[in-house]
């Protein structure tokens, strides 16, 4: 190489080392440091940005997003910058246990938002809870999550969890309601897919239906893994129920759906929160019309809040829908901000204001986009107003909304 080039390697290296010394550090403080000197904090999410779910992880993933650059542009946040640091749990409870131990070991972190599953969340609570970092749930409707394994003796498990949804003591009996009350519905069948959210829809569906009176004719299951559900639609169809309660997800009960017409079983399959997604019409197909699915609050479109959201989401230019759990998710962040704004207030870093953070939760009350947004001793939402959907010329329809007593 000609001495030439040497000299101006070595003059390029330099100035890069010149720039590099130049460039904002690490502070000391606990807190990252961002554009102008703001500290920086983390709002983690988990959720399923990939695989079969991630339309409805995206849609949380950006709906957080949106919460943070909204408080971020605000102003009220006493020199802090909210960044978002999101997790693909691929809706796996061993992933999302090692997405919650990478947010976990970052001391900017504060919060996270999510999980989708109840599974997942199973995992992720206990490793966020040690370190003292809350967790606000868009979507989990397990009971045991809040309550524990005993709901006749509730205790709760982990005080740093919260969650803006209704739980399946909540949506399952309100579908049974519906089926039997308003729909006529005397007879049905029951398939889940053997998962936490799944089987505890199906089991508070039940216990309701039955106690108004209705027949439950069979009882079935199905793999998650599977692909065809022929000996299950064979059984039920055998049994001749007037419709189909499925607990579980949109990957699955979209070709159920399709798969029953296929093979004469012509009555609504209705399902909870996780089928409540334009991709579940397009797994069911042209048959879908009738199928009927509850999901947690009003329709988001309804709502002068809920047109402001979808307004600002829209303006955003995220690529993806915000789906079914965009405007819980962006309530969830926006909870959590609320908190900071306590915790924070005085607070040199972000590891030392984590427990804080949590006992601030208590006290968070605003009219959020989903409705009121508070949260009971089991950190549990006090809003619990759910909302029939009917497909109706391939779209989902709301058809009944109301508060469940």
């Amino acid at each position: 190489m000609p001495k030439r080039s040497v000299i101006s390697v070595g003059a390029t290296l330099l100035a890069a080392s010149l720039v590099l010394s130049a460039c904002g550090t690490r502070s000391t403080d606990g807190g990252g440091s961002g554009e102008g000197g703001d500290k920086v904090v983390k709002i983690g999410v988990i959720a399923p940005l990939s695989g079969d779910l991630s339309a409805l992880g995206l849609g949380i993933k950006n709906s957080v997003d949106l919460a943070v650059k909204e408080a971020n542009d605000s102003g009220d946040l006493n020199g802090w910058k909210i960044e978002v640091a999101a997790e693909d749990d691929q809706a796996n409870p061993d992933v999302g246990k090692n997405a919650a131990t990478k947010l976990a070991g970052d001391k900017d972190v504060i919060g996270v938002v999510g999980t989708l599953n109840s599974s997942v969340a199973g995992t992720v609570q206990p490793v966020l809870n040690t370190a003292k970092i809350v967790q606000v749930s868009p979507a989990n409707t397990g009971t045991q999550l809040t309550l524990g394994p005993d709901e006749a003796n509730p205790k709760r498990p982990y005080p740093n969890y919260f969650r803006v949804c209704a739980t399946d003591a909540v949506q399952g009996p309100f579908a049974a309601r519906y089926l039997f009350e308003k729909a006529g519905v005397k007879k049905v069948a029951t398939i889940h897919d053997k998962k936490a959210y799944g089987q505890g829809l199906v089991e508070s569906f039940t216990k309701e239906y039955k106690k108004l009176g209705g027949e439950v004719v069979a009882a079935e299951t199905i793999n998650p893994d599977d692909e065809k559900y022929d000996a299950v639609v064979t059984s039920v169809k055998a049994k001749n129920p007037d419709a189909v309660y499925y607990g579980g997800e949109y990957p699955q009960a979209g070709p159920l759906s399709q798969q029953m017409k296929a093979q004469g079983l012509n009555v609504p399959l209705m399902g909870g929160d996780g089928i409540k997604d334009g991709k579940y019409i397009e797994l069911a197909g042209k048959t879908a019309d009738g199928d009927l699915a509850t999901s947690i609050g009003a329709p988001t479109e309804k709502s002068d809040s809920g047109k402001k959201f979808i307004e600002d989401y829209n303006n955003a230019g995220y690529k993806e829908p915000y789906a079914a759990y965009g405007a819980y998710s962006y309530d969830a962040a926006t909870a959590i901000i609320d908190a900071m704004k306590v915790s924070l207030k005085d607070a040199d870093n972000v590891e030392g204001a984590r427990q804080a953070t949590i006992d601030a939760m208590k006290d968070v009350n605003f009219d959020g986009v989903t409705g009121k947004v508070a949260f009971d001793e089991f950190g549990d939402t006090t809003t619990r107003i759910l909302t029939v959907y009917e497909v109706k010329n391939q779209e989902f329809v709301d058809v009944s909304t109301e508060e469940f007593k």
